[in-house]
């Protein structure tokens, strides 16, 4: 099944890109969808450092949560500035 996913601050920096189309296998749920992000991106350090936020179509989701073919999966570090 087919996500996009969004990227956010670090790891919008580190990845070059906002945003990726991916592939997972159906019944991903959105750690793995994190997972193969990372993998894709080279950005699995920083995801293994970083409390991450995770949303699904644009509301806060568990890791746990099931995604579906079309989701939209948004990977959201913590950022600071002032």
């Amino acid at each position: 099944m087919h996500v996009t996913v969004k990227l956010f601050a670090a790891l919008r920096e580190r990845a070059g890109t906002g945003h990726l189309d991916l592939d997972v296998p159906e019944g991903a749920d959105a750690a793995a969808v994190m997972a193969a992000a990372g993998e894709a991106t080279g950005t699995t350090d920083v995801l293994a450092r970083l409390p991450v936020a995770l949303a699904v179509n644009r509301a806060y989701a568990d890791p746990s949560a099931v995604v579906r073919d079309g989701d939209e999966v948004a990977l959201i570090p913590p950022v600071s500035g002032g």
